[in-house]
This record gives structure tokens, C-alpha cells and sequence, in this order.
């Protein structure tokens, strides 16, 4: 019966979500709180599981969320993310935009969270689109392509960022893998695909347009560069610390609190605030403004990633997890696999990639102890599931719909498709990875 439990809390979840149209925090909770009781747990117990579940998933998450999101404010809002468009406009051409696009998207897309960098990122496609005759959807999708994969599979985005504790992956391991994940996932889902859409309709709205900043006023090429890419080159230096310090503890000690994720934010915001602000005359009132505005646009997905805390702690202190877990490994099929299969049906469900992330992890985190499997590539696994199949309940659906004013047939053999080329493509990769690392 507890397996039918799971499934009736995870239905719940979905319903008041999809159906009920209820705030996803509100839907957690309640949905959390029914799943307990009918898993056996007391009554006056549930409130410590929810207090629990909150507390273990954004006491190592939160500060990075908030401070990646301010960061990636910053970049947009300096003009360095137009500045990297138009260095990579001019190195590859019209007859390359497309590749240019996708490089821009990725590289400013590390440090911007999805619907922030879709936000402030889709204005150029319109500009561009405008200023050299080029259908918006054909230069569009690779952008949004390379959005997609690093907040699928790079941390220091939400998703990822907390499921690396949960499994007890390396944060800099997994970002090495999940470039080599993401790089050709992009490519294929960005300008190959985009090449079939060249002749798909689109008229963005006047509505989402956004003044292009002059070229005086932007930041210098390298400046543009250096800082969004600052955290990546940061955290993936981690991986050299047993190198550097040469057995040195004391040295040690201080290059493991400097590639903590947390500072590794906290320089990267401190940098961007010189480089790309002061140095760039824009007050510190305004810096903090912009600040301030980074937190209110994320603030929802800290209380996702809290709400998920919340039913993974429920399953965890019912001890459900476990025999799912013992279920699952019964079905003799590739650890990474299901948990790419449990993220891809609660995304199809839910909408939210995040969502879809941080809930399979909760179900599937026994697995990677039981099986032994590689846990950074459980990560990615999980982040390939969740990419997967976007369609009328994802909020990223809507956004690309309504900006780019397409018809709901051309959104799902564009949005829905790429989404899906992504997804696809990352678990072929995963899977070969691991053949190679296990061989």
C-alpha cells in the first residue's frame, strides 16, 4: 500500500498544481501533509519533517540561489550580456548568428536563472531579428536552447546545485560532466534544429521589446567575458586543489573555503559589482536596486525548491524512499535511467523542470547508495528527465508563446520538440559517460 500512498500524494501534488491552479509552495504543503499521514507518520511529527525538509534543502541552497540571481542581474542589466551578443555578431556573421546566439546564451546563461534570462535575453533576438531580416524563432531557439542546458545541468542553478548534497556529488565534478553534457546537447537542439523552423510565422509583440543600450555605454569586451564566466572558472578550479596544495593543509583548508559554492558566488557577486558597476558609473543605489529586483524574480523558485524539501523529507522519514528504492532496483534497469524516467513523468505532470528535479531526487536519492552508481551523473540524469516533453502546463511554454507570438501547433514543434532534442540528447550522453567511466 505505500507505494499506492506515494503515488496518490504525488497525483495530489499534481492536481492542485495543474488543476487547482494553486500556489506550488501551497500544493506542497498540503499535499506533503496528506502524503505523511497516509505514510503512518504521527501526527505531532509532521511539523518536524516540514521544518526538517525546508532546513536541509535551502540551509545549503538559498544563499546560492539569491546570490546567483543577483549576479546574473547585474550582468543583463550592465549591458555586458548585449556586449557578448554583439562581440559574437561580429565574429561569426549573419551567416553563423545562430551559433552566435547559442554562445550567448550559454555563456550569460550560467549565472541567470531560465525565466530571468529568457526575460532579459529575448529582446536581443527581437533587435537582431529586426535589424537584419532574420525569422526571430530560427536565431530564437538556439539561445534559449543553451538557456535550457545550463539550468538543466550546470550548477550553480537551483535544480542541480541541490541535488549535488543530496547525492553527495562534487560540485565541481559535475560541472565538468554537465559541460560535456551540455555542449552538444545545445548544438543539436540549438542551430541544427533551428534550421527546420526558418519558415515558422512569428511577429514578437511590441510589449517585449527592450531598448538596446548604444555601444559606448557598454563594458569592455574582455570585462563582459571574464565576469559571468568568473563562478564557472572558479568552481571547476576546485577540481585542482589536491594539486595545489601539495599536501600543504593549511593551504588546503583555504582553497576548499574558497571553492565553497556559496563564496565562490559571493566573489563572483563582489567582482561584478566593481567590474560591471562601479567601474561602469552606475551608482551603488542602483546596484542594490537592481539587487533588489533579482530576489523578487527568484523568490518563487526558492519556495519550489523549498516545498520539494519538504515531500522528499516526508518520504524520507516515512521510510518509503527506501522501498521504492528496493522496488526500483527489482526492475533490473539502468539507475540512470529511472531516475531520468521519475523526472520526465513528474515534468510531463507537473511543468516545472525544477520541480520535476528536485522530487525525483527525493524518490530516487536510495539508489544512488544501493547501486553504487556514479551520483554526479545522477545528477544529470535526473536534469535530462526534467527537461523533457514542456508542453501547456510549463510556464516556459507560455512565455515563448506569447513572446514570440506563435500559434500553439508551431510553440510545440519548436518549444516542445527542442526541450525534448535536449533532454534526449543529454541521457545519450550520460549513459555513454558512464559506460566509460565504469570501463
Amino acid at each position: 500500500m505505500t507505494i499506492v500512498f506515494v503515488l496518490v500524494t504525488i497525483l495530489l501534488l499534481v492536481v492542485l498544481i495543474a488543476w487547482a491552479k494553486l500556489n506550488t509552495l501551497l500544493a506542497f504543503l498540503i499535499s506533503s501533509i496528506v502524503g505523511a499521514i497516509l505514510l503512518g507518520i504521527p501526527i505531532d511529527k509532521i511539523p518536524a519533517s516540514i521544518e526538517k525538509g525546508v532546513g536541509s534543502l535551502l540551509g545549503s541552497l538559498a544563499l546560492i540561489v539569491v546570490l546567483g540571481a543577483m549576479f546574473g542581474k547585474l550582468v543583463a542589466e550592465s549591458g555586458a550580456a548585449q556586449k557578448i551578443a554583439n562581440v559574437l555578431m561580429k565574429t561569426f556573421g549573419t551567416k553563423y548568428i545562430q551559433w552566435a546566439f547559442m554562445l550567448t546564451g550559454f555563456i550569460v546563461g550560467i549565472p541567470l536563472f531560465y525565466n530571468v534570462g529568457f526575460v532579459l535575453l529575448v529582446p536581443l533576438i527581437f533587435s537582431i531579428a529586426s535589424q537584419y531580416k532574420l525569422p526571430a524563432v530560427y536565431i530564437g531557439v538556439p539561445l534559449l536552447a543553451a538557456l535550457s542546458v545550463t539550468h538543466g545541468f550546470l550548477p550553480p542553478h537551483p535544480s542541480p546545485s541541490a541535488l549535488v548534497p543530496m547525492f553527495g556529488a562534487s560540485m565541481g565534478k559535475t560541472l565538468m560532466l554537465g559541460l560535456i553534457v551540455a555542449i552538444p546537447s545545445m548544438i543539436l537542439a540549438g542551430p541544427l534544429f533551428a534550421k527546420t523552423l526558418r519558415k515558422i510565422p512569428s511577429s514578437p509583440l511590441d510589449t517585449f521589446t527592450k531598448e538596446v543600450m548604444p555601444e559606448n555605454k557598454l563594458p569592455g569586451t574582455f570585462n563582459s567575458f571574464l565576469t559571468p564566466l568568473l563562478p564557472v572558472l572558479l568552481i571547476a578550479g576546485s577540481l585542482l586543489i589536491p594539486h595545489l596544495s601539495s599536501g600543504n593543509e593549511h593551504l588546503k583548508s583555504i582553497l576548499v573555503f574558497l571553492a565553497n559554492p556559496i563564496i565562490v558566488m559571493l566573489i563572483g557577486v563582489i567582482y561584478a559589482t566593481f567590474s560591471l558597476g562601479i567601474l561602469q558609473n552606475i551608482s551603488i543605489k542602483t546596484i542594490m536596486t537592481f539587487y533588489a529586483d533579482a530576489i523578487k524574480d527568484i523568490s518563487i523558485i526558492i519556495m519550489i525548491v523549498a516545498g520539494a524539501g519538504i515531500l522528499k523529507q516526508v518520504f524520507m522519514d516515512s521510510g518509503v524512499n527506501n522501498d521504492i528504492a528496493s522496488m526500483l532496483i527489482g526492475l533490473k534497469m539502468n539507475p540512470l535511467l529511472l531516475g531520468r524516467l521519475i523526472a520526465m513523468l513528474i515534468r510531463v505532470a507537473v511543468g516545472s523542470a525544477t520541480v520535476a528535479g528536485l522530487t525525483a531526487a527525493g524518490i530516487v536519492a536510495p539508489l544512488v547508495a544501493a547501486t553504487g552508481v556514479n551520483p554526479n551523473l545522477m545528477v544529470l540524469a535526473i536534469g535530462a528527465g526534467s527537461l523533457m516533453l514542456s508542453h501547456v502546463n510549463d510556464s516556459g511554454f507560455w512565455m515563448f508563446k506569447e513572446y514570440f507570438n506563435l500559434s500553439l501547433k508551431d510553440t510545440i514543434r519548436s518549444w516542445t520538440v527542442m526541450e525534448s532534442i535536449v533532454g534526449l540528447t543529454g541521457i545519450s550522453i550520460i549513459l555513454l559517460l558512464n559506460i566509460l567511466m565504469t570501463n
